[in-house]
């Protein structure tokens, strides 16, 4: 019972850490990426566990997507996932509404002619049309497949509902779309002390996004039915994911966190 209570210590930090970050969401991402200095698993990106293992968890439910299409990383950071998507796709796409992630991706892609990257808010009303744009420019016009990893869950229910929107253009009548979002059971603290936060020690990686980034929620399957309603999409698979993050307590493995995860196709192909 202490040891529950004593997690609660916590609150006071967390709102200091918090109190300094910028109110509006694309400026907080921005000026986050902007002061990355490195990346994987001994970087600053506290969701980027430089290893292969979690996509590999997700290739059987990747089997649902047209191998031959294009592959769409909403959300795409440093191009991490974006690269690994472009070994099982003719080309992978990444996008990302930070500019200063976008140019990192591309930094960190530079060998892999098979990856392209764009700067996009797939919430925004010009969405789908600047992925077609995109795709054009690398000759992979036409429908597409869409790889969505820890996007949904900081989003709003109204941003959410946007972005899934904007998905159906871009699918189209043979692609899908494969997402995987933390859909943690618990409170912020409780969220924080998982991730090996203490009253007196918080993981650097974890500190940084404290300090600069909007505070997730979680997606599961009651936020995936009002996100993608069944008047616009077709379930094909959902389940429980692990969302590996950097190592934080053990410098030789990712930290997990409980997720969730879905393949749904366009109910209007």
């Amino acid at each position: 019972m202490l040891s529950a209570f004593r997690k609660y210590l916590l609150i006071p930090r967390l709102i200091r850490l918090s109190s300094g970050a910028p109110k509006d969401p694309q400026t907080a991402w921005d000026q986050y990426w902007g002061n990355v200095r490195s990346t994987g698993a001994t970087g600053d990106v506290l969701w980027d566990s430089g290893s292969a293992h979690e996509l590999e968890g997700y290739l059987p439910k990747l089997a649902h997507l047209d191998p031959s299409l294009p592959v769409v990383d909403v959300g795409c950071g440093n191009g991490s996932f974006t690269r690994q998507l472009a070994q099982r796709f003719p080309h992978a796409l990444g996008l990302d509404y930070s500019e200063n992630a976008v140019e990192r991706a591309r930094q960190e892609s530079c060998e892999i002619p098979t990856t392209s990257f764009a700067v996009c808010d797939m919430t925004a009303p010009d969405a789908a049309q600047t992925v077609e744009t995109a795709l054009e420019a690398v000759g992979m016009a036409g429908d597409a497949n869409v790889f969505i990893r820890g996007v949904l869950h900081v989003l709003d229910r109204k941003g959410r509902s946007a972005l899934a929107a904007n998905l159906l253009p871009v699918v189209g009548k043979r692609g899908g779309v494969f997402l995987a979002e933390t859909n943690f059971r618990g409170t912020p603290v409780d969220y924080v002390s998982h991730l090996g936060a203490t009253r007196h020690y918080i993981p650097a990686p974890l500190e940084w996004a404290i300090r600069g980034l909007p505070m997730p929620g979680r997606f599961g399957p009651a936020q995936r039915a009002k996100a993608f309603p069944t008047t616009d999409w077709n379930l094909l698979d959902e389940g429980s994911a692990s969302i590996e993050t950097r190592p934080l307590s053990n410098p030789s493995s990712p930290d997990v966190i409980p997720g969730y995860y879905a393949v749904l196709r366009s109910a209007r192909s």
